[in-house]
């Protein structure tokens, strides 16, 4: 009777690691990550030998020089006298404003329009169809002067609005259209109006358990609960009740025709740039989006639809609980790229003189200190960090609602 035993393990040798296929392909890699390091290494090394031997040694002690510009909108305190890392943070914010604010209109915009491309009405089907086809195929910059020129020469100026007899008077009582921006309301902050707003997010987070219990309630038990009137009661009623409660801390402070006889004085204005920018990049991005939102509900089998509304399930139903939910695995992950070329494209905000992170640290403040190889190294980081961080973000979300395999 002959004994099986396992035949003895072959102990490793040098030349195992291009014979022997467990190791080849990390070989490989191993060579090809040398090779690419000593090649950025080599590139980076004869730079700074070239820079040197010209006398542009990099250093980045003109940030804390100060930038000697103006910047026509700021959220942080700026002067002229401040430094060009301040200026660069006024950029910084301006960039992440347009871009957040572009992110949501265009996400309204390629949702409404990418469910309306499929409408059974000819009329609106043709319409979101137009659309699509004039803003995706134009490039946004030309929409961009586009839309900056319409507001700058197609509405007054703030004088239609001044004096005791203006030729216009402020829509509301509060708001003023002009071509220098648009004139809005500004909150006035008293004590204890963090409270208001504190009630105010709580309620934001009650609706949201509102509606996911209703939705749970549904598919555990069929039973249907409202859905509008409900979440509007408890998005407002609880925060009016506290600012009465707390003496009406939070005030507005509306432009005043009668405060100066040349500008509106008071409120909040968002200027024409801004709004170009704004608009521009919505509109543009949300005829993408819109494709992508298309595309995903036509991946949906039709027979989920047609099973929704043999179960008595209405239309509207139908899109928010059976469709839309798998439609959006589709959708989220061209969507990532969307919002990664918003923000990329808010750096034409130069055009209309937007004072973007492009226009103050990659404009202004590169040709007053001449230091461009800093500067274009900052803007290259900022971007991308800022896309990574995008990315991380949505990426966590479409692993929130993709199939989970058993």
């Amino acid at each position: 009777m002959t004994a099986l035993t396992d035949p003895p393990k072959e102990s490793f040798r040098i030349g195992m690691l291009l014979s022997d296929t467990r190791y080849r392909s990390l070989t490989f890699q191993a060579i090809a990550l040398l090779v690419l390091i000593y090649c950025i290494a080599t590139l980076a090394n004869n730079l700074v030998t070239n820079l040197a031997a010209a006398g542009l040694n990099i250093s980045f002690d003109f940030l804390n020089a100060p930038s000697g510009y103006d910047i026509n909108q700021t959220l942080i305190p700026y002067t002229s006298q401040s430094t060009n890392l301040q200026a660069a943070w006024v950029g910084i914010i301006n960039t992440l404003l347009v871009a957040v604010l572009a992110c949501a209109t265009a996400t309204i915009f390629g949702v409404i329009a990418g469910v309306l491309r499929l409408s059974n009405n000819w009329l609106v089907r043709k319409l979101m169809s137009f659309y699509v086809e004039i803003f995706r195929n134009i490039p946004v910059l030309i929409w961009i002067i586009i839309i900056f020129t319409i507001i700058t020469a197609a509405l007054d100026s703030p004088r239609a609005y001044l004096g005791d007899d203006p030729s216009k008077q402020l829509g509301l009582g509060y708001f003023a259209f002009t071509n220098r921006g648009i004139y809005v309301p500004l909150p006035v902050w008293g004590p204890g109006s963090g409270i208001v707003v504190g009630v105010f997010f709580a309620s934001i987070i009650g609706v949201f358990a509102y509606r996911r219990y209703a939705k749970k309630l549904l598919f555990d038990t069929g039973r249907l609960l409202p859905m509008g009137w409900p979440s509007l009661v408890i998005l407002f009623v609880p925060a009016i009740i506290v600012y009465f409660v707390m003496g009406s801390p939070i005030s507005l402070d509306a432009p005043d025709p009668l405060a100066n006889r040349f500008n509106l004085q008071g409120g909040l204005q968002v200027p024409a740039p801004l709004i170009a920018l704004w608009f521009a990049l919505s509109i543009y991005t949300g005829a993408f989006i819109a494709e992508n939102v298309r595309a995903g509900i036509q991946a949906v089998s039709k027979g989920q639809t047609e099973a929704a509304a043999a179960l008595g399930m209405r239309p509207r139903r139908i899109m928010n609980l059976v469709v839309l939910p798998q439609a959006l695995r589709v959708i989220i992950p061209p969507l990532i790229s969307q919002y990664l070329n918003i923000t990329k494209n808010s750096s034409l905000a130069i055009a209309v003189g937007y004072a973007d992170i492009t226009a103050t640290l990659g404009g202004i403040t590169l040709n007053t200190s001449g230091r461009a190889i800093e500067c274009i190294l900052l803007l290259m980081l900022f971007y991308l960090i800022i896309s990574l961080s995008i990315s991380a973000v949505m990426n966590v979300y479409n692993n929130a609602i993709k199939l989970k395999e058993r």
